[in-house]
């Protein structure tokens, strides 16, 4: 028999999935923590709304001696927030009790990241060969596909997921901006540079002559015999560290996300505000955009060197 915090779970997650658009992956993340405050409470005799202060707190605690990470304790904190809210904004709850509980600090590491001159070795390094006519067309191909990815996630700031599953239509598109779909399922417009779109002709061409069946059928822009019909991260990872490695680059840096974490650096070092970065990337919250705010720091700590009157090499010197 469901219990009356079972209920209110369910339906925090039907709105969670119907109105925020909230992915698989998230619901199922919420589920889990969510269940876990539930059978807390229900040890303590309580439920979702009659739990105070001290249940919440009480069970963070309860966990923590269990040796949760300080990640997985916010996770579970910001699941009860987001399901007293819901209670609250219901009228199923008069407060919310968690409103006053502070999360376990943790800190974050900052992104690996690789210098604008890495990502231009990388790119030249994929392009090795391209031309030559000598060489085996499928060796070609799979030269032109890694630095047609690398060119559209570092240059789009997309996640991986979202170049692979690009359609091949955008090959043919005109327009500096390609509609992409992210997490949750919500769409946004990135940046298609120039490069890219040469990357994409280039790949699209070797195509064409490698494959004309696949290449015709698919309707995707990376296609191939995977469940999907598209290539598959693994299998694009996997080439992306065999380049970096021929690049002089340690393999153990690279991933496909840390292009997307060097698109965004690479932005702010060069003058973007935060806010425009956050949209382009797809970040809902701008929380999640601020683990760039060390190439901020920097920022601002050149600008007060270079900028400053009082910074001035000849201040201060004596007068001649």
């Amino acid at each position: 028999m469901k219990t009356r915090t079972a209920s209110h779970i369910v339906a925090f997650l039907e709105a969670l999935a119907s109105e925020r658009g909230a992915s698989v992956n998230t619901i199922e993340a919420y589920r889990r923590d969510l269940a876990d405050y539930e059978s807390y409470l229900k040890a303590k005799g309580a439920d979702a709304l009659k739990a105070d202060q001290a249940h919440v707190r009480g069970f963070l605690a309860a966990r923590g001696a269990q040796k949760l990470s300080a990640a997985s304790l916010a996770r579970r904190l910001s699941a009860m927030r987001q399901f007293h809210k819901f209670l609250y904004a219901e009228g199923r709850r008069r407060d919310d009790p968690t409103l006053a509980i502070e999360g376990p600090r943790r800190s974050r590491p900052p992104p690996k990241l690789l210098s604008m001159a890495e990502v231009e070795r990388l790119i030249a390094t994929a392009r090795e060969g391209l031309d030559v006519a000598e060489r085996p067309l499928r060796e070609r191909l799979e030269a032109a596909r890694i630095a047609c990815l690398i060119e559209l996630i570092y240059g789009s700031g997309l996640r991986v997921s979202e170049a692979l599953s690009l359609k091949k239509s955008i090959a043919a598109a005109k327009s500096p901006l390609i509609a992409v779909r992210g997490k949750g399922d919500k769409e946004r417009l990135a940046p298609l540079s120039g490069p890219a779109r040469a990357a994409i002709a280039v790949f699209r061409a070797l195509l064409d002559q490698a494959a004309p069946a696949a290449a015709a059928a698919s309707p995707w822009l990376f296609p191939a015999a995977s469940a999907s019909g598209h290539m598959t991260r693994q299998a694009f990872a996997r080439d992306l560290k065999r380049t970096a490695a021929a690049a002089g680059i340690a393999s153990k840096r690279v991933s496909p996300h840390v292009l997307r974490h060097a698109f965004a650096s690479h932005l702010l070092q060069n003058g973007a505000d935060l806010r425009v970065v956050q949209d382009l990337l797809g970040h809902a919250d701008i929380a999640t955009t601020q683990i760039y705010t060390h190439v901020l720091d920097e920022r601002a700590k050149a600008m007060v060197r270079d900028l400053h009157p009082m910074n001035d090499d000849d201040a201060g010197a004596p007068q001649k």
